[in-house]
């Protein structure tokens, strides 16, 4: 009845009535075990045949709900005030003076992630990432660019890293004006409390992977800073499996007064921006535009984040970014990395990018007296989660493919074993071709490679990892192969 391997591990038989390999389901009961208590989801009204379940939530374990209870308000809402207090953190602005300009905000972020390291016990380390950007677009002379990097070292697959960013420069009305008051509280010191608040509760943490938290500089002149940190972590060949933007994160009110307090928007784009003309024409042919990497990783984020210990819901936007802006995420992006951006949901453009100024009795300015401290602290704790998730979990699995060489109304999918110590096995996911969220799962044991009656013509497949205290991996879409 199961489908028979030959001693190279290539299938000899399949029949219609085979759901799983033979290997598959003698193991499948491992994975299973640890996911049974999971509350249920709603799905689409149309569910897709075969074996399996309805594709469930993650809920946060022990420790993740006790990191997310640490998050603190009060340290978020003091960070943004003392960064707005530097009067303007322009990357032109002065890097010398001790009280003023961006120099000044670099000290004081370098001082505060020192001090969470400092307490780590060895297992975050700070540094100081510099370089001299030469004249370019928005950059008339040459410029120092300091990034401030807090790095928690993985435990067990140190080499597999996620990475949260938020940008620490600031900009008035006119980006090339390094002179006025430019305060930057949404934009983006609530993204940089963010990045220091989760380094302060993660310091005293053991992750299984590498975590770096960055506030970067030159965001606001054309990523400037961020390019830099995703070239040097390029060149060092690590394998970022995920990255997260932080920017505007401050306040949930739009400047018609629409309140959307306990939403965050996700932007991930679809199709690749790194990916070849030849990668191109093979996803057009087989589908999967709703499939790349970065809409993997937001699905993951929604799964593990929406629940009451954040209490926030994850608007995912099928987009790269909004029209007229770009962020952080995009270097990352660049690179070949999946990556996304959190953003309030409404946006108060009186008040983004506006010189400090009183007109007929109103204030004007990314002050902090527009932000929502509340809306920051469920924010981090959105990044908490998904950041603590990711770094728990078994990596996202590699080398997975769909068999595409016989014409065959079953599937084979294939994949390469992660090497996390405490792996204990894989899940296949599928869909309907028209459905945004995945919709049943199976879980398939510790193999490599799987048959399930279901054709692939008709359904979107792809592959996670679990572990065994049952933290998932991100979702791999499989390319056609052999």
């Amino acid at each position: 009845m199961g489908t028979h391997e030959t001693a190279g591990g290539r299938p000899t038989r399949s029949t219609r009535r085979t759901f799983l390999t033979a290997s598959a389901a003698a193991t499948a009961a491992t994975v299973a075990a640890p996911l049974a208590a999971t509350p249920a989801a709603a799905t689409d009204t149309v569910t897709p045949p075969g074996p399996g379940h309805p594709v469930r939530p993650q809920p946060p374990d022990r420790e993740l709900t006790a990191l997310l209870r640490e998050i603190d308000r009060d340290r978020i809402e003091a960070t943004v005030r003392r960064l707005a207090a530097f009067g303007t953190r322009h990357t032109l602005s002065d890097q010398n003076d001790p009280v003023r300009g961006i120099g000044a905000a670099r000290d004081w972020i370098h001082s505060q992630l020192a001090g969470y390291a400092a307490a780590s016990g060895g297992g975050m380390t700070v540094e100081l990432q510099s370089y001299v950007q030469q004249p370019a677009s928005r950059i008339p002379t040459a410029t120092t660019i300091t990034n401030v990097v807090a790095t928690l070292r993985g435990d067990t697959t140190p080499d597999r890293v996620y990475v949260i960013t938020g940008h620490y420069d600031s900009r008035a009305t006119d980006v090339m004006d390094a002179v006025s008051d430019a305060p930057g509280a949404d934009d983006d010191a609530s993204g940089v409390a963010v990045v220091l608040e989760l380094a302060r509760v993660l310091a005293t943490r053991r992750s299984e992977a590498t975590i770096v938290l960055a506030a970067v500089a030159g965001e606001e002149q054309g990523l400037y800073g961020s390019a830099y940190l995703a070239g040097r972590l390029k060149a060092a060949g690590v394998d970022v499996q995920g990255m997260f933007s932080n920017d505007i994160v401050g306040s949930s009110t739009a400047d018609d007064g629409t309140r959307d307090p306990r939403v965050v928007r996700l932007f991930a784009e679809g199709v690749p921006t790194a990916e070849t003309p030849a990668e191109a024409s093979v996803r057009q042919s087989v589908g999967g535009e709703n499939d790349s990497p970065s809409r993997q990783l937001a699905r993951f984020v929604s799964d593990v984040a929406e629940n009451g210990a954040t209490g926030m819901r994850v608007r995912v936007i099928y987009r790269r970014d909004r029209y007229l802006r770009g962020s952080d995420h995009i270097s990352f992006l660049r690179e070949g990395w999946p990556a996304g951006r959190f953003t309030e949901p409404n946006e108060d453009f009186a008040h983004q990018h506006q010189d400090v100024r009183v007109v007929d009795g109103v204030q004007y300015g990314d002050l902090p007296e527009f932000c929502d401290f509340d809306y920051i602290t469920r924010v981090a704790r959105v990044n908490g989660a998904t950041l603590w998730s990711l770094a728990q979990a078994p990596g996202t699995p590699k080398g997975v493919t769909v068999v595409t060489t016989n014409l065959t109304n079953d599937t084979t999918l294939r994949w390469q074993r992660g090497a996390e110590p405490d792996l204990a096995g894989y899940e296949v996911v599928w869909r309907e071709t028209t459905a945004p969220e995945w919709q049943k799962v199976l879980p398939v044991g510790d193999v490599t490679e799987v048959t399930i009656d279901l054709s692939k013509d008709n359904v979107f497949f792809g592959v996670r990892a679990v572990d065994r205290a049952g933290h998932r991996s991100p979702v791999a879409f499989p390319k056609p192969g052999s």
